[in-house]
């Protein structure tokens, strides 16, 4: 019997010893505006999965600049941020940012993902390193492990989309250079925090036909979503 109570007592020990994992909580609520957003473990790394709807301006699609910042609504032309946070767009898919407006999008805690980090969340989900470093479509399965499962808001077939990864990527199209809105319900693209040169920063994108992810620089001009990491 005491031998028995000593065995338990000492396993009691060193569980109460060993340092336990703590996972992130799975809601984080932003300060500036009160938003709440869910949050996501993948590997080491915590990610909103949600895009980014901070907003404290918003300009329409005419409006440009690659070293200004700007945000923008898809479908919206206006400057009234009331009225572009009451759209379904706004509320679906959140807020477009040019690479300027990205840079400094995320609340404190949080920032802009580099396309290093980018790529350690891909490694995680399955692509190799030298994919990784490769530029275009990546991969297999991995943009369908981060994709939104089913047709509510990816167009049909989707194809790949399981959101294994829990990161719940929408397709908000995109701003383009020419003043225009594309490809809602099509194509999700994301800045990264990493420039290429003056004009172009790094960027990913999904697509509702392919499972792949892919990887290329872009005109800092055009209006992306944003995912943040937690620091």
């Amino acid at each position: 019997m005491k031998k028995t109570i000593l065995f338990l007592f000492a396993v009691v020990f060193l569980y109460s010893c060993t340092p336990i994992p703590q996972e992130a909580p799975n809601t984080f609520t932003d300060s500036r505006d009160g938003k709440v957003y869910k949050t996501v473990t993948i590997g080491e790394q915590v990610w909103m999965a949600e895009n980014l709807a901070y907003l404290p301006s918003v300009v329409g699609p005419a409006t440009e600049s690659y070293t200004d910042p700007y945000y923008y609504v898809y479908g919206y032309d206006g400057t009234s941020v009331a009225t572009a946070k009451a759209t379904t767009n706004y509320q679906t898919y959140g807020v477009l940012y040019n690479w300027p407006a990205a840079l400094s999008a995320c609340p404190p805690g949080w920032h802009l993902p580099s396309d290093a980090e980018w790529k350690q969340l891909e490694m995680y989900l399955g692509i190799t390193s030298a994919q990784a470093d490769a530029t275009g479509w990546r991969g297999t399965a991995e943009g369908g492990k981060l994709k939104e499962e089913g047709t509510t808001h990816w167009d049909s077939p989707n194809t790949g989309a399981t959101n294994s990864s829990g990161f719940t990527a929408l397709p908000g199209g995109y701003r383009g250079y020419d003043g225009k809105f594309y490809y809602l319900g099509i194509y999700g693209y994301w800045w990264s925090s990493t420039d290429f040169n003056t004009f172009y920063a790094w960027r990913r994108t999904l697509n509702y036909y392919f499972s792949y992810v892919y990887r290329l620089f872009y005109n800092k001009e055009n209006g992306f979503s944003v995912r943040c990491l937690r620091d």
